[in-house]
């Protein structure tokens, strides 16, 4: 077990406001890419350990769409945009301006646009977290990953156990001028940065 957890007091309060200031911001991301203003609605909030995220998910069967990505500089850690495979295909046609319903599987293209938004909205995210901090954060290039929700956090685990136990877990809807779509981001930071920025805070 790691000494310090996400679940922390002050590292929930900060970790609270570093989500909702990014995901805003992830929006704008968004919105810049496909040319239209896009609002964001934060479902939930949430601190929990990550061997109870596919519960989350409607079990570790579930079949779900993963955008991975590190992020490197002062603020380190991983992140993961998941979401059904549903709202994965119409995120695609959004992306694409086609009619929704276009997209029927996830090929070459559709893939390569979802790579490309993980990349911009994870950006923009960490740019708004990384500010709130004084730290510098940009995603590494992203990996967009088709599986059971299980195998997913298999990869959160290997790539992202050794810096905490839990994870930080946002539900958010982003609706477009016509259709919305809803996903979650995961993110499991880098804990000495975070704790750091608070005890300066607290001196």
């Amino acid at each position: 077990m790691h000494a310090e957890t996400l679940r922390d007091d002050a590292l929930k309060d900060l970790l609270n406001l570093m989500a909702n200031r990014g995901i805003e911001n992830a929006a704008a991301g968004l919105g810049e890419m496909i040319g239209q203003r896009v609002a964001v609605e934060v479902a939930d909030v949430s601190v929990a350990p990550i061997s109870s995220v596919p519960e989350r998910l409607g079990g570790g069967e579930a079949l779900v769409v993963g955008i991975y990505l590190a992020c490197d500089g002062t603020l380190g850690g991983h992140v993961m945009l998941i979401m059904e495979l549903e709202e994965a295909l119409r995120l695609v046609d959004l992306l694409l301006e086609q009619p929704e319903g276009t997209t029927q599987v996830l090929d070459g293209l559709a893939r390569s646009a979802l790579a490309e938004a993980g990349n911009l909205t994870t950006a923009f995210f960490l740019n708004a977290v990384a500010g709130t901090l004084g730290l510098e954060g940009r995603p590494t290039p992203p990996a967009v990953i088709v599986d059971m929700a299980g195998a997913i956090l298999d990869i959160m685990l290997v790539t992202a156990g050794e810096l905490t136990d839990d994870i930080l877990m946002m539900q958010a809807v982003f609706q477009g001028e016509t259709r919305q779509v809803k996903l979650q981001f995961w993110m499991v930071p880098d804990l000495d940065p975070l704790t750091e920025y608070l005890k300066s805070i607290s001196t």
